[in-house]
C-alpha cells in the first residue's frame, strides 16, 4: 500500500520538475474573459511513491481546437483567407467522465452544455438545449454513461437529468414535471449502474440519495439531514467502484461509503486542520488499488486516502503550471488509471497517469 504519509500536518509532498520541450500548459484567465490562454509547455511533473509507484502529469486540455492540433494545408490556406474557426472552448467546467470509447466528457454550467472530447478519433461535440420552450438545459453539473454510452446529465438549475445518445442527440429528460419545472430540488451528483440498470442521483437540497431505473421511475431513497451514519449535509457528487456507491457528503467534510441498496459501510474525512482533514471536498474517485481520491476545492489539491480513512499522500498545491489548481471540482480515473481532473478556474482538465500494482477488483 502507498505510504506517504505526513509528519506535520499536510505538507507539500515534493514534485519532480525538469525542463522539457513540451507545448501546451494554460495560463489563469478569469471566467468573465475572452478564449483562454495557451501558453507554450515547459514542464515535467511527478510525484514518486513508496514501493514504486508514480503519478506522471501528462497533459491538460481546454478547447476543441486540441483534438485536431495539426490542422491541413488547404485549411489553413482558409484560415488565412477567412480567419481562424470560431473553436469550442472550456468556460467553466464542472464533471468529468470518459465512457467505454475513451471519449471525454466534461459538464460546462458556464457554457450551459456539454463538451465530448475524442482525442482518438480527433473528433469533438457540443451539446446543449438552450433557448428550448421545454426542457431546456440551464445548468449541467455532473455527468454519468450507461451501458450503452447514452450521456445522463444532472441540470441542478431546472432540476432534471437530461439523456442523449453517444452522437449528442437529445433522447429525453428525467424529472420533468407537467409546469415545466423538475422533480429534483437541487439534483447534482450522478452514477450509474449499467449490469442492475439503475442510477443514483444525489438531491442536494434535500439531502436524499435517490434510486431510480433508467428511465426515471424511482425505486427506492435513502438519507436524511444530519450529521451521523448515513446522514448528509448537502450532499454532491458520487462515484461507483465496486460494490461501493461513494458519496461527498460536503458540509459534513467527509465521504461516506455505502452498499448499492443505500446500506452505510465507511466513512473518509473530518472537518479540522489535522492530518487527514477534508475543507470543501468536491468529488471523488477510486484507483486499481482501491484507493480514495478526493478534490479539496479549497486546498487546491487532491487527497488520497486508504480505505481504512488513512492520508497516504495528496497532490496539487493553488497556480496555474501543470499538477496545481485553481477552484478544482470534477475527478474521474479510468480502468487505465488514468487521473482526470477539472481545473476549473483555470479552465482546463488536467491528465494525469498513476503507476501501481494492478487490481481488477478496483477501478471504476
Amino acid at each position: 500500500m502507498v505510504q506517504h504519509l505526513l509528519k506535520n500536518g499536510l505538507a507539500k509532498c515534493g514534485r519532480v520538475v525538469t525542463a522539457a520541450a513540451f507545448a501546451c500548459l494554460l495560463a489563469s484567465v478569469a471566467w468573465a474573459g475572452g478564449k483562454p490562454k495557451v501558453a507554450k509547455p515547459s514542464e515535467l511533473w511527478q510525484l514518486s511513491l513508496d514501493g514504486g509507484r508514480s503519478l506522471t502529469w501528462e497533459h491538460s486540455f481546454s478547447s476543441e481546437s486540441e483534438v485536431k492540433p495539426n490542422r491541413g494545408f488547404w485549411n489553413k490556406l482558409v484560415d488565412v483567407v477567412a480567419g481562424s474557426p470560431d473553436f469550442k472552448f472550456l468556460v467553466r467546467p464542472y464533471s468529468v467522465i470518459s465512457d467505454s470509447k475513451g471519449r471525454i466528457i466534461v459538464t460546462d454550467p458556464g457554457a450551459s452544455g456539454v463538451h465530448v472530447f475524442d482525442f482518438g478519433q480527433k473528433k469533438y461535440k457540443f451539446i446543449e438545449r438552450r433557448e428550448k420552450v421545454r426542457d431546456a438545459m440551464l445548468a449541467p453539473q455532473c455527468v454519468a454513461v450507461d451501458g450503452q454510452d447514452n450521456i445522463y446529465v444532472t441540470d441542478s438549475e431546472s432540476g432534471k437529468i437530461f439523456v442523449f445518445e453517444p452522437s449528442g442527440k437529445y433522447l429525453r429528460a428525467i424529472g420533468s414535471l407537467k409546469g415545466g419545472e423538475g422533480y429534483f430540488k437541487r439534483p447534482t451528483g450522478i452514477a450509474i449502474d449499467a449490469s442492475a440498470q439503475r442510477m443514483y442521483v444525489t438531491d442536494t437540497l434535500r439531502d436524499e440519495i435517490f434510486i431510480l431505473d433508467l428511465q426515471g421511475k424511482a425505486i427506492d431513497r435513502f438519507g436524511e439531514t444530519g450529521q451521523g451514519e448515513g446522514e448528509f449535509n448537502l450532499p454532491t457528487e458520487l462515484r461507483l467502484s465496486g460494490d461501493d456507491l461513494l458519496v461527498v457528503d460536503s458540509m459534513n467534510f467527509r465521504i461516506q461509503a455505502f452498499n448499492r441498496e443505500g446500506k452505510f459501510e465507511f466513512s473518509i474525512g473530518k472537518s479540522g486542520d489535522t492530518t487527514g482533514a477534508i475543507f470543501r471536498p468536491k468529488a471523488v474517485s477510486v484507483d486499481s488499488e482501491r484507493n480514495v481520491y478526493v478534490v479539496d476545492a479549497q486546498w487546491g489539491a487532491v487527497q488520497v486516502f486508504n480505505r481504512q480513512g488513512q492520508l497516504l499522500y495528496y497532490f496539487g498545491a493553488k497556480g496555474t503550471h501543470a499538477g496545481e489548481f485553481q477552484l478544482p471540482s470534477g475527478l474521474f480515473i479510468d480502468h487505465d488509471d488514468r487521473v482526470y481532473v477539472v481545473d476549473s478556474f483555470n479552465r482546463r482538465v488536467q491528465v494525469f497517469q498513476y503507476a501501481g500494482v494492478k487490481n481488477p477488483t478496483g477501478g471504476q
